[in-house]
């Protein structure tokens, strides 16, 4: 048997056969039998904007690989620039590949002075670190113009290379400005987690190293946040980028993307619903709240994940180590418990309701000492690596510039009323 699907246009009993191929029935065929009729797909949800090597996501089966290495090995062997390497690289480095790659990202971290000051210097004392991080991106553009040749490989590496390195120091000075804390310069002795940590945590001292179990930590959320396809964070960088915009511009307009709290917020709203439950003995009545509809499961389900979200039992068995340092958070035995009774309860089984990647990452930034708003940046910084990964997949492909179709619902044509006579 062929793997084919037959269309029939029922109106003239033509008919046409398409191969499928990678799980995927290419449009142009469609568009050539049927010129002037489009699929109506909103948010995408049945439609493949693009071919991808990068990762590959089978959310059924709850499985997540990036260029075919599990997400599990990754984050149990492997380091965040390692993964960003893999991701943008299509391989593995070798150790002198690595060493190479890690020199490189360390002396790009830091950021020019007056660029950092007059940036911030822009904003309310108060500003929320995720529009600044958002706005901070978007003005490296005006500060490397050389960006603008997309269409030199060597050039795109190098701002790819910037932008990895730049975003820890962007993110934790923003966070420090939002706190009036005194900026933290990088240190080139320090490997990109610890350097993060460092920028976000020290005070008065020179020699700080954050506990190796938050770093650790820290290196296992960056490598869990690096990619997820096409989300729409990913979908806005490719869309931005197609205008052939240059990366920092793309990965801004990924950034405000993510800024949106159905997207980046997710482990902010896991938060809030836990002291909202308050103690582990109102898990029951809560979790019968949400069987009727008055209350919603926050970091269950998954809009792709119709399984157990694997990055999420790899972050529950990074939170116990966390605690271990910084004492266990009170809000962890309700989260126990909302699992347990998730995992047991029909309902949430039919649903196919399994914890997410978000609902215990929360838990773990607020043991760490990240307050709540940061939440969205720490994922940002990971996922700059995914964004520019697939930018630079998108240039290679010689992508057209996107122009979805839409269908017109509006009113039919007609002629212009004066305005006396309306």
């Amino acid at each position: 048997m062929s793997e084919s699907i037959t269309i029939t246009d029922n109106r003239t009993g033509e008919s046409i056969e398409v191969p499928i191929e990678n799980g995927a029935v290419d449009a142009g065929a469609w568009k050539k039998f049927l010129p002037g009729t489009w699929f109506l797909d909103p948010a995408f949800g049945t439609t493949a904007s693009t071919e991808s090597a990068i990762t590959f996501l089978d959310g059924g089966n709850g499985v997540l690989e990036y260029r075919g290495y599990p997400i599990d090995q990754l984050a149990e062997k492997s380091s965040h620039l390692e993964v960003a390497y893999l991701l943008l690289n299509g391989e593995l480095p070798n150790e002198s590949e690595l060493s190479a790659w890690n020199d490189e990202i360390t002396h790009h971290t830091y950021l020019h002075e007056n660029y950092r000051r007059h940036v911030h210097d822009a904003f309310h004392y108060d500003a929320h670190p995720m529009g600044l991080l958002t706005s901070s991106v978007a003005g490296l553009s005006t500060f490397y113009p050389e960006s603008k040749d997309i269409e030199d490989p060597e050039n795109r590496m190098h701002q790819i290379v910037r932008l990895i390195a730049k975003m820890p120091t962007i993110a934790a000075s923003a966070y420090r400005f939002s706190k009036g804390l005194p900026f933290v310069f990088p240190r080139n002795d320090l490997d990109y987690a610890s350097n993060f940590l460092s920028m976000m945590f020290s005070i008065a001292e020179d020699d700080y190293v954050p506990d190796p179990a938050l770093r650790r930590a820290m290196e296992i959320l960056f490598i869990l946040h690096a990619d997820h396809e096409q989300n729409c964070s990913t979908t806005a960088a490719r869309v931005v980028g197609s205008a052939h915009a240059d990366p920092y511009v793309s990965v801004a307009a990924a950034c405000a993307a993510l800024y949106g709290p159905r997207h980046g917020g997710a482990n902010e709203a896991v938060l809030r619903m836990l002291a909202e439950i308050g103690s582990y003995e109102n898990v029951p009545a809560y979790m019968e709240r949400v069987k009727s509809g008055e209350e919603r499961l926050m970091g269950f389900g998954h809009r792709v994940y119709k399984n157990y979200d694997p990055r999420a039992r790899i972050i529950k068995d990074a939170a116990h180590d966390v605690f271990k340092v910084t004492g266990q958070n009170p809000l962890l035995d309700i989260a126990l418990k909302l699992e347990e009774v998730a995992l047991a309860d029909p309902y949430f089984i039919d649903r196919k309701l399994y914890p997410n990647v978000d609902f215990y990452s929360g838990l773990i930034y607020q043991s760490m000492g990240f307050p709540v708003e940061m939440f969205t940046v720490l994922f940002a910084i990971p996922r700059t690596v995914g964004w520019l990964a697939h930018w630079q997949e998108m240039l290679e492909m010689e992508s057209r510039i996107a122009r979805p179709r839409q269908v017109y619902t509006g009113v039919a044509s007609r002629d212009y009323t004066p305005i006396g006579d309306r």
